[in-house]
């Protein structure tokens, strides 16, 4: 018996750790284009084409909040350490932050191009990486609004990545020409440096830069359609111009698939990336570097974004507007909790012991207390609570007493039943018309002008030499001249009615309603003229 338990703690504990099926979907009604888990895990924001920021509770898989964000689609999400916080860019060049609680936003900064990507610093919630189209990226700090333009390698290549390592002491730079640079995030010191080359002496341009939550390790998935993989102290030890070689190298040697977006698992002992030709996700072991699972999707999707979940094996991915979920097949396994559970394939007669549902069994000798029947007229501690290691770094004791897990939901109710608890109806009326004064003297001081309107938030132009202002977001599509537009949905403007007609609208025909009446009187005039002859 014990054995079968051993057996079955070991298969627990050594089981797969990445997802192997879907597990569902999230609607957020309009398009869905990027997403990004809390530091937590518990909040999912969702960022659509519509400008709003969609927050699901990822334990019931709930609306939390929808905060009406931006006007222009947002492309770009990242929570705070604490989840207090979250900024977001649009594709109208915009990036904001914003309150989670009240869904208010604190601060807005205006860029002359799209911009690719923003990211809080992991430590510092008080400084923001921007990755500006066409631009070295930019360090915002929001509390003064003043920003940093980092420095790049090459001033001609401007098609510059980049990326807070796992405590945010390094910011890692990549550009098209390969080159890989390491800045100190303080002084903007270059630290350390090197170029990612093919098996020739050619270079490949750097799509992205990601790291992992534990450990140093990094990846960088360059245009080749090969994810190198990297530890990041190798990097700082060989400095400038090193060249240090890949721990691994993945890739799909079949299909030579390109990668839309790459990731770490939460214990970073996995890498997911997310095919650009089809809704598929490609899952490695970072370890050995094989391919343990490909999950597709519906076929014809295209692939927008990936996020794994910072504790669980469950990957978020989207793809035509819709977040797909997938987890890993829960199956029952009751030997777990009790090592003598059998299961049954039949009914069989069971035979009851004479003292089994005795209080007490009276036939029972006393046996002599050892050291472990001692131990239970200890008290035992049950208020305390032991910080979860999965929510703590490893520079970390205890958890951040301030982290916001949760969004409080007010629940709907459609038909309140009257408080039966509540105060008598006297104490209401008087009650009501307490109220009914207090209103009208906010009506008057509010058309008196009194009222203090809501505050707006700051909104600072970042301005950036060299930079074109005519680039155009990569999610709205190829640019061009003028010629190739698409057609602007809606009513095109100058029309004043319906159906192409330049006649103002009162002056086109009655609506259906109203010639229903007209035949109902009608009918009922003739009918009365009828009835007058018959008399």
């Amino acid at each position: 018996m014990f054995h079968q338990f051993f057996l079955c703690f070991v298969a627990e504990s050594f089981g797969q750790n990445y997802p192997e099926e879907a597990d569902g979907t999230l609607d957020c009604i309009s398009m869905a284009l990027t997403c990004t888990f809390n530091r937590w895990g518990t909040l999912l924001a969702v960022g659509c084409n519509d400008g709003r920021i969609v927050i699901w509770d990822f334990l019931t898989r709930g609306i939390a909040k929808i905060i009406s964000a931006h006007i222009h689609p947002v492309c770009s999400l990242c929570w705070s350490r604490d989840g207090h916080k979250l900024v977001s860019a649009s594709t109208d060049n915009i990036v904001s932050q914003w309150d989670v609680l009240s869904g208010d936003c604190d601060q807005r900064f205006r860029f002359p191009s799209p911009i690719l990507k923003v990211q809080y610093h992991p430590r510092d919630q008080n400084k923001v990486l921007v990755c500006p189209m066409k631009s070295a990226p930019v360090m915002l700090t929001l509390s003064d609004s003043k920003h940093v333009v980092l420095p790049v390698d090459d001033d001609s290549d401007l098609n510059v990545v980049a990326s807070f390592d796992r405590r945010g002491e390094y910011i890692y730079t990549g550009n098209a020409k390969g080159k890989i640079l390491v800045l100190k995030t303080d002084s903007q010191d270059l630290v350390a440096s090197f170029r990612v080359t093919t098996g020739t002496s050619n270079t490949t341009a750097i799509k992205s830069i990601e790291f992992a939550r534990k450990g140093s390790c990094f990846l960088i998935n360059t245009a080749d359609r090969i994810i190198r993989v990297y530890d990041g102290r190798e990097i700082l030890t060989c400095g400038r111009d090193g060249e240090p070689e890949p721990m691994q190298k993945l890739q799909d040697l079949v299909n030579r698939t390109p990668w839309k977006k790459c990731c770490f698992s939460g214990d970073g002992e996995y890498i997911v990336a997310g095919s650009a030709r089809q809704h598929a996700l490609y899952i490695w072991e970072k370890s050995i570097g094989n391919l343990v699972k490909i999950l597709h999707g519906t076929r014809g999707e295209l692939l927008l974004d990936v996020a794994w979940h910072p504790v669980r094996p469950i990957i978020a991915s989207i793809s035509s507007g819709v977040v797909s979920i997938w987890a890993q097949n829960q199956v029952e396994n009751w030997s777990a909790f009790a090592p003598d559970f059998k299961e049954l394939d039949e009914n069989v007669e069971y035979e009851e012991r004479e003292s089994e549902f005795d209080i007490e069994d009276e036939d029972k000798s006393e046996p002599e207390q050892t050291g472990a029947d001692a131990a239970e007229d200890e008290e035992v501690d049950v208020t305390s609570v032991d910080p979860i290691a999965a929510f703590c770094s490893s520079d970390e004791e205890l958890e951040d007493s301030k982290a916001l897990l949760y969004l409080p939901i007010a629940p709907e109710v459609e038909d309140p039943e009257e408080n039966p608890y509540g105060p008598p109806p006297d104490a209401v009326q008087t009650s009501l018309m307490d109220e009914g004064a207090s209103s009208e003297k906010k009506r008057q001081s509010s058309a008196d002008g009194s009222q203090p309107p809501k505050k707006k938030p700051k909104t600072t132009n970042i301005e950036l030499q060299g930079v074109p202002n005519d680039e155009v977001h990569p999610l709205l599509g190829v640019k061009g001249d003028g010629k190739s537009k698409k057609k602007q949905a809606g009513r095109p403007k100058g029309s004043k009615g319906g159906g192409g007609c330049s006649e103002p609208r009162s002056r086109h025909c009655n609506p259906a309603w109203a010639t229903r009446v007209k035949l109902c009187l009608k009918k009922k005039k003739t009918m009365q003229g009828i009835h007058c002859d018959l008399c």
